[in-house]
């Protein structure tokens, strides 16, 4: 597949974990590049609490000990933000940041229950009761059955005992999840072997003599913590806390078998794979990531192959390399934007951290507060608590924000300091994205075949069969687990109908129709009158190239045209934007729109994010026009007449045409994509991208975007966004829509029923209020990043599912009306299905009508002439929520609203 040149060479933000073969959504890595300086304040680990929380006096800071592997997270209450007094040199005064270790103080908080969260919180919301029309069955019966293999393993035996689970609490309160388990396994004689811990609760097979016990434990550095065990409920074998408890009794087999926690995976070193590019030396470890849930008939572990990409290289050898070659005059900033946005590990526990700024002004020899009151430097902190010698002292230090999370909203941070020298970079660098050799072998390493992955997964369920320990820990919870993978069947849609032109095409087995449709011409074309080309002055060459390529495969497609205005400019990104200025201000003083007026292509000289975004950013907002930027190294290429004609179609789109259609047999209905952008690396406002088809053809389509808090996943102007996209429906249809099908992407774990009471429940009320008879609403969460992979065997070997296929049994779950489905196809790796789960449906959609629809809406994708993995509303959706939060930063021009310029 030919790249479009409108894909600016994105880059990839959380790049430091590779799970294999999952395209997945493009992580962001916008570099902060003009970001506000702060003078970042020193919280000593154990500080007393900031003004407003507990008063009662904290101990001194408790010894580092190593994070026990077997915990699955960190499991903490929120805490409030801590502050201290601390002495930089010089004996200046700031409050701040938070202290570089995992280490915390100590403070009193009252014992209280523990919610469940995430899936195991969507878990018991029942959303199927509701729908009549699959009260009996969900399951479909068109296409033809095949017999497939799932990454997942059932068990074949549990606990049938009712087990019994108690509140955790320590006195004063600590911070450090590995703590709690070290200090409660001092009285595990009390409570025996058979227990399973999380950090802050405990689950025991007998119960304990007393509802509330209490036991006082010693740190290594001779405190003493009471803590409190208080019984909460008794848990039966169905409960979905129980299945909580099975996953975290099964992450501590990793222990046993030498596997490290990285993040929230784990990950073995004994396999490693090095390689070295571009003065880097890069490693690669295989991981897994597991879960054991719930589904149709059954409870399975699902199992899957994770990698994680290391480079051998300290942030402050990066900080080195790019002072060397930097070519600027301001060296600092351009380390700044360098190392903004990455993600670094620091191997004395662990954890990896985003580095969201750097603090020039302090270095190692810097001092913070105790909780005791006295000072200490970060060298001799890190000599004495983690036995790590820091060896240069003039240095910066690197300071964090924390974990960001979805959701997490109006909770405030304290920044972390961390050290460059003990601070190992991993991801990958510009240049190596660039090293398609060096690329091509990563993917080699990391994006499985089926057959390479069953095998994989093979290997791993054989070891914690055959491992005498990890048997040993599980008989203890009398947890068992098949060896073979979960046999499933499924169903293989027909592909739909495609007609553009006079001729109706379909996908060929691949999912592609770019043969097919060759030569033919379009459905509604747009002509193209006036335009400009704007090219700097080193890709003259390239810009009549464009030109003369344009002329030539615009007739076949119907697009009549007119030669294009030829300017050169200097090549940053002012002089872009001066020129258009110069061409638009005169249109824009008779009062006319620059929308009916030009249409722009800007040949950049390279793939520069500033300048690209600068450039947008004005087409976007302050003179909306039609616009395609094209890198020149994208016109060098061999193929470049069908790049041309991709740049000829993208610019047909976004000018109001279309290229083709798909029959989905269904009449008068709206179908609307939504979908969250957060950028999690500048901690910006969340773009939410609004995208509703606005004719039955399904071939216009109207865009906005809400604007809102950072971290905000509900959608909170849905109604205002529904009425403007029904109003621009009825100026292309004689009649409203009877029925609206929303397909909702960018939901995390446990919001179910958070959409349904907010989203759901608002376009609901909307609709009655226009009309309580004639509307009806379905609401589709769309979930793409799943680990569950499916297998079709095919003799001794194993294959992708064609394009198409549907399983709606067995991995599906009585409480849902939901339902897997692999449309697209991939040239290397493992395809990933894509899980949809309809969670409210007054239309009465039968299992066989959402299925077929929602395979047909894959087909519309008009960047690309085949089969893409989630409906083209939804995928819309994500290009503008994306467009937005990456480079134009604020809402659109309106008048924009109804083209589709952020394909």
């Amino acid at each position: 597949m030919v790249m479009l040149c409108e894909h600016v060479k994105e880059r990839t933000h959380w790049v430091i974990t590779f799970r294999t073969t999952m395209p997945g959504r493009a992580r962001t890595r916008t570099r902060g590049r003009a970001r506000r300086r702060e003078s970042y304040q020193q919280e000593a680990p154990g500080g007393p609490r900031a003004p407003g929380s507990a008063t009662t006096q904290e101990p001194a800071q408790l010894q580092s000990t190593p994070r026990p592997l077997w915990e699955e997270v960190r499991v903490v209450r929120p805490l409030q933000p801590r502050g201290a007094e601390g002495g930089g040199r010089g004996g200046a005064q700031s409050q701040g940041v938070k202290e570089p270790g995992p280490e915390a103080g100590l403070h009193t908080a009252p014992l209280q229950e523990r919610r469940i969260g995430g899936v195991f919180q969507d878990l018991v919301v029942n959303t199927r009761r509701d729908m009549m029309h699959v009260k009996d069955s969900k399951t479909g019966s068109a296409g033809t059955v095949v017999q497939l293999l799932a990454n997942h393993f059932r068990v074949l035996s549990r606990p049938q005992w009712v087990a019994y689970k108690y509140n955790v609490d320590y006195k004063p309160d600590i911070e450090d999840g590995n703590l709690h388990t070290i200090l409660l396994d001092q009285h595990r004689r009390k409570f025996g072997e058979r227990r399973i811990f999380d950090g802050n609760s405990l689950l025991l097979s007998r119960p304990l003599k007393e509802q509330r016990v209490e036991w006082l434990s010693t740190t290594k550095d001779k405190k003493i913590v009471k803590i409190t065990v208080e019984f909460s409920k008794e848990l039966t074998p169905t409960s979905p806390d129980c299945l909580r408890y099975y996953n975290v009794l099964f992450r501590r087999t990793f222990k046993l078998l030498d596997f490290e926690q990285v993040g929230r995976n784990y990950y073995t070193k004994k396999k490693a794979i090095q390689l070295y590019r571009h003065g880097t030396s890069l490693e690669i470890w295989l991981g897994y990531v597991t879960s054991i849930l719930q589904y149709e008939n059954s409870i399975t572990l699902c199992a899957d192959v994770s990698h994680k990409l290391l480079r051998i290289e300290t942030a402050y050898d990066f900080i080195n390399r790019t002072s060397a070659q930097a070519q600027t005059g301001n060296i600092r900033e351009e380390v700044t934007n360098k190392l903004i946005g990455s993600i670094v590990l620091t191997k004395y526990n662990n954890k990896t951290y985003r580095v969201d700024d750097i603090d020039w002004k302090q270095n190692p020899e810097d001092t913070f507060n105790k909780s005791d009151g006295s000072k200490i430097t970060y060298i001799d902190y890190y000599r004495q608590q983690h036995k790590e010698i820091v060896t240069v002292k003039k240095q910066p230090l690197l300071v964090s924000q924390g974990r960001w999370k979805k959701g997490l909203t109006g909770i405030q941070r304290k920044p972390i300091l961390l050290i460059p020298q003990l601070c190992y970079m991993t991801g990958l660098t510009d240049e190596i994205r660039k090293d398609h050799s060096i690329m091509k072998e990563l993917a080699k390493h990391t994006r499985l075949s089926p057959r390479r992955r069953h095998h994989t997964l093979k290997e791993f369920i054989n070891t914690i069969q055959d491992n005498k320990k990890v048997q040993e820990l599980l008989q203890l919870w009398d947890l068992k687990f098949d060896t073979n993978f979960l046999s499933v069947p499924g169903r293989v849609l027909k592909n739909a109908n495609i007609v553009q032109g006079r001729r109706m095409v379909k996908a060929n087995s691949q999912g592609d129709w770019s043969r097919e449709i060759r030569e033919l011409p379009l459905l509604n074309s747009v002509p193209l009158h006036s335009w400009l080309i704007l090219y700097s002055r080193s890709s003259h060459r390239e810009a009549m190239s464009l030109k003369g390529h344009l002329q030539s495969v615009t007739a076949p497609m119907g697009i009549t045209m007119k030669p294009a205005e030829m300017i050169e400019v200097d090549g940053d990104a002012n002089s872009y934007i001066d020129t258009l200025r110069k061409y638009t201000r005169p249109t824009l003083q008779m009062g006319m729109s620059c929308l009916l007026v030009f249409k722009v292509i800007c040949i950049l000289p390279n793939d520069d994010k500033r300048r690209y975004d600068s450039i947008k950013r004005y087409l976007c907002t302050k003179c909306p026009i039609p616009s395609q930027c094209v890198v020149k190294k994208t016109l060098e290429k061999v193929q470049a007449r069908t790049i041309v004609t991709k740049i000829a179609q993208q610019m047909n789109c976004k000018m109001g045409g279309a290229l083709w259609k798909v029959e989905t047999d269904v009449q008068r209905t709206m179908f609307v994509g939504i979908d969250c952008f957060h950028d999690i690396v500048n901690r910006q406002k969340s773009i939410a991208g609004f995208v509703a088809s606005t004719n039955a053809e399904l071939t216009k389509w109207y865009s906005q975007c809400v604007i809102q808090k950072t971290g905000e996943e509900l959608v909170k102007e849905l109604q205002i966004c529904l009425k403007a996209a029904l109003d621009v429906w009825c100026k292309n249809e004689s009649s409203m829509p009877h029925s609206v099908i929303v397909y909702r992407d960018g939901v995390g774990d446990g919001q179910l029923q958070a959409l349904l009471d907010h989203e759901a429940k608002k376009m609901s009320t909307y609709l009655k209020t226009i009309s309580p008879n004639n509307f009806t609403l379905a609401f589709i969460v769309v979930k793409k990043r799943i680990n569950t992979r499916f297998f079709l065997k095919h003799g001794s070997d194993f294959q992708n599912p064609p394009p198409g296929t549907v399983i709606d049994v067995e991995l599906t779950r009585k409480e849902w009306y939901d339902f897997f489905i692999v449309s697209q196809s991939v040239q290397d790796g493992t395809v990933t299905p894509t899980h949809y789960n309809v969670i409210y449906d007054t239309i009465g959609l039968s299992p066989d009508t959402v299925q077929r629809l929602t395979y047909c809406l894959c087909h519309m994708y008009y960047n690309l002439p085949g089969i893409i993995r989630v409906p083209v509303p939804c995928h819309y959706a994500h290009k503008l929520a994306y467009l937005v939060g990456q480079s134009i930063h604020q809402e659109p021009n309106r008048s924009l609203s109804t083209r589709l310029f952020y394909l």
